[in-house]
């Protein structure tokens, strides 16, 4: 099964705000745009995956982004992570009607395309299903098979909304990069600690982050 994934990515400048314990205010739109890029080239590199397309409406990580091969969508509705994402795969599907769709966030620094790809197969098993985040409160992957709606319910204690809404909580072993998103300076070690893409590496290594 070949899946396209939608990845929402919010204007640079409001990115990441809870990384200023780590990060100047300076600094972090540019970490935000280094995670969405190696997540972005992760995603592509997966074998189950067929097509990325990122929903946004901050220019400089359209281009970026596109570079990448990524597809931009506008983010039309303009009311948040959710409708972005409900937007977004309501776009892909206007197109390719049959396709899996997967809604996967934009701050996996660390994501290795076999990981995603043994989280996709596991998810094609069901009509919807989701993967939790490293803190096991949040998502990192929502996934709906064809003929399903995505029915994204992201943000505070998503992983418990995203269960209640009939959506399967997905276990596979050995996917700790497809479930280490960064909000904050931990999650930041966290991810250094499995090891970022290059984009990550490259803007982080001048930070002096604490504990690491």
């Amino acid at each position: 099964m070949q899946w396209t994934l939608v990845i929402p990515l919010k204007p640079l400048g409001r990115a990441k705000s809870r990384l200023s314990d780590t990060a100047a205010e300076g600094v972090r739109p540019g970490l935000a745009l280094a995670f969405a890029q190696d997540t972005v080239a992760a995603a592509l590199a997966a074998a189950a995956v067929s097509d990325v397309a990122v929903v946004t409406d901050d220019e400089l990580a359209a281009r970026e982004l596109a570079a990448l091969g990524a597809r931009i969508v506008p983010d039309a509705p303009g009311r948040g992570l959710n409708a972005a994402l409900a937007h977004g795969a309501a776009v892909v599907r206007e197109k390719r009607p049959h396709t899996p769709v997967a809604a996967l966030n934009a701050d996996l620094p660390a994501l290795r395309p076999p990981e995603l790809d043994r989280v996709l197969s596991a998810a094609a098993e069901f009509p919807r299903a989701f993967l939790a985040d490293a803190a096991r409160r949040g998502t990192t992957l929502l996934a709906a098979s064809p003929g399903r709606d995505l029915q994204p319910a992201f943000g505070f204690d998503s992983r418990h909304r995203h269960r209640v809404s009939g959506a399967v909580e997905l276990a596979p072993a050995g996917v700790d990069s497809v479930r280490q998103d960064v909000d904050t300076g931990q999650d930041l070690r966290a991810a250094l600690a499995l090891g970022v893409g290059p984009y990550t590496a490259a803007v982080s290594a001048g930070l002096l982050i604490p504990g690491s």
